[in-house]
This record gives C-alpha cells, sequence and structure tokens, in this order.
C-alpha cells in the first residue's frame, strides 16, 4: 500500500490535471440514467406491489432474487446481450439498486399503521384517497431511505460495470493505474469515488432531514 502522503498528492495532481473530469465525464451519464430508472422505477414498483396483492407473490421473488444474486456471475450475461456499451452499465446499475428502492418502498407501504387505515374507512375515505393521504405519507420516511439504498447501490454497479464490463471512465482509471502499478493514483481513484458518494448520500440525508424536520426532532 503507498504511504497515505502520496495518495494525497496523487488526488491532488489527478484532479488539477483533469484525469477525474475525463473519467468522470464517460461514467456520470449512464450512472445518472441508471439512477433515474432505478429511483423512478424502484418506487413505481415498491408501491405497486405494496398496493396490490396479486403481484406480490410473483414480483418480490424476482425482486429478492435480483437483490442476492451476485452481480459479477451476471456480467458475462449483459456483455452477451448488449455488448460493450453503455446500456450494459444502466442494466448493471439497475440491477443493484432498483431491489433495494423497491423492497424498501414495499416495506413503508406494508408498514402503514392499522390505526390509520380503519380511521381512514370510519370516515368512508375513498381507496384513492387513502393512499395519497395516509398510506403514502406514512410510507414516506422508508421510501426515502431506500433511495439512498439505491444511491448507494448505483455507485457501486457503475464501478462494477467499468471494471468488468467497458473498460472506460473511472473504472478504466483503477485499472490502468493498477496494471501500470502506480498504485498511489489507483487509491486516488478509489478515494474520488468514495468522496462523492459520500458527499451525495450526505446530501441526501440533509435534504431528508429538511423534509422531515418533525421526526429529526423526535
Amino acid at each position: 500500500f503507498p504511504p497515505f502522503s502520496d495518495v494525497a498528492i496523487a488526488f491532488i495532481s489527478m484532479a488539477l490535471s483533469g484525469e477525474f473530469f475525463a473519467a468522470y465525464a464517460d461514467s456520470l451519464p449512464p450512472l445518472l440514467t441508471g439512477l433515474c430508472i432505478t429511483i423512478i422505477g424502484g418506487v413505481a414498483i415498491g408501491i405497486s406491489v405494496g398496493l396490490v396483492k396479486s403481484a406480490e407473490w410473483f414480483i418480490m421473488s424476482l425482486l429478492i432474487i435480483f437483490q442476492t444474486a451476485p452481480v459479477s456471475a451476471l456480467i458475462p450475461m449483459l456483455t452477451y446481450i448488449y455488448g460493450i456499451s453503455d446500456t450494459a452499465k444502466v442494466v448493471a446499475i439497475v440491477i443493484l439498486g432498483m431491489p433495494l428502492v423497491a423492497l424498501n418502498s414495499y416495506k413503508g407501504i406494508q408498514a402503514t399503521n392499522p390505526s390509520l387505515l380503519e380511521m381512514s374507512a370510519s370516515f368512508l375515505a375513498s381507496r384513492a384517497d387513502t393512499i395519497m393521504f395516509v398510506i403514502l405519507p406514512s410510507a414516506q420516511k422508508m421510501i426515502f431511505a431506500g433511495l439512498r439504498l439505491g444511491v448507494s447501490g448505483a455507485f457501486i454497479g457503475i464501478v462494477l460495470a467499468e471494471l468488468l464490463i467497458t473498460p472506460t471512465g473511472i473504472g478504466d482509471l483503477i485499472t490502468y493505474n493498477r496494471f501500470i502499478a502506480r498504485y498511489d493514483k489507483m487509491f486516488a481513484t478509489i478515494v474520488s469515488i468514495l468522496v462523492i458518494a459520500g458527499l451525495t448520500l450526505g446530501l441526501m440525508r440533509i435534504f431528508e432531514d429538511w423534509l422531515f424536520p418533525s421526526e429529526k426532532n423526535e
């Protein structure tokens, strides 16, 4: 392992030289695309499964399978289907992130307080009103927690995809510096990923605390 001082110097050097900028310019488009699909699709699937019992037995099984399946074992299949392309990266991100978002959204729907549902029924609220004003507000904290997990999975997915599928972007920077034994730059690249992921999750946490101030102070 290189000394921390060498990694810090390499980090600053790569930031100033534009190496990080060029790598993330390749990595961010598929990452953001995968994140959008993960968030929108994951929340929609989780809520739908939580509300429609008939879909639970089939879709929940698929979500659990994708959550527990080793993504590295699916990489050859993704490469065979989509080739060495950004589409394969996006699919890898979705496979890693969407089950986390969907399962948390589902659990949030299922965790709705029965007393609130009984009160809604006693006031003769329609199914749509119950969903909009009782179930979704009750589940929003759990859904947002799932979004943070999905973002974490997306960062893991983009790195795995670029290490195992397409030698581009931030994954290529790691692989190349490892190949030429520039371990200071390799670790500096890994640190950059941790910094960006940490900042993203930290901002999401701040936004979550702003959205739910009453729960923060409890």
